[in-house]
């Protein structure tokens, strides 16, 4: 079961997400804890100083969000968040999805109204090619990175050639329309791009990398004349 902490910030989503009054029978079964616990945890909340309206057997609706101060954006700073978060949210990385619906949830509760309604009419997509694939390791490499672990690859190049290789992930990203990662290869002793969806075998390994993945990042983007994103 979820800490208590966790489960008050996913309590805060739930109900952020929505603009209508909920139940907390439809709160307990999204979170699948018992109707009490979200009763409970709901007069936590308001402890908090959450405003949120409403009672058993009525529903349940934030009113307002008093934990972050307003953000102001220009609408083509508005227009790059929502491009960067659909791109994420129609994305093939599930859990990743999920948590970009959270952060728009976030920016439009402390946005205001004028631009709130600026975020959700914005008319861009990014819709990147999406399989629906069980064993997708995208979740896994995240943590890598995160942890900056070294990562046990098999992995199939174009012309159908297998090989097993030790690599220290450096970024994730898309390349040429294909979601790739760009890691420092032990086997040819270079940088190199994996296609994702050619990677056949993956374990994330307990050693971490020799020295810090912002070094081998700043020495692949530089390589590539890329701007210093870190």
């Amino acid at each position: 079961m979820a800490k208590r902490s966790e489960r008050l910030l996913n309590l805060m989503q739930a109900l952020r997400r929505r603009r209508r009054p909920v139940t907390g029978a439809v709160l307990a079964q999204e979170m699948g804890v018992s109707l009490r616990s979200v009763y409970r945890d709901i007069e936590t909340l308001k402890s908090m100083g959450a405003a949120i309206d409403g009672e058993a057997g009525v529903g349940f609706q934030l009113r307002a969000e008093h934990f972050l101060p307003p953000l102001m954006f220009t609408d083509e700073e508005i227009e790059a968040l929502v491009l960067g978060l659909r791109g994420l949210i129609y994305g093939p990385d599930g859990e990743m999805a999920a948590t970009a619906r959270d952060a728009s949830s976030k920016i439009e509760a402390v946005l205001p109204r004028a631009k709130r309604d600026e975020m959700l009419s914005v008319g861009l997509f990014v819709i990147p090619p999406r399989t629906v694939d069980e064993a997708n390791p995208l979740g896994r490499l995240r943590r890598a990175l995160r942890e900056e672990k070294q990562v046990w690859l098999g992995y199939r190049d174009k012309g159908g050639a297998t090989s097993e290789r030790t690599v220290y992930p450096v970024a994730l990203g898309y390349f040429e329309g294909y979601q790739t990662l760009v890691a420092w290869c032990t086997l040819r002793h270079d940088f190199r791009n994996f296609r994702v969806d050619s990677i056949s075998a993956l374990e994330v390994l307990e050693a971490s990398m020799p020295e810090p993945r912002r070094t081998l990042f700043h020495r692949w983007s530089s390589a590539l004349n890329l701007p210093d994103l870190t």
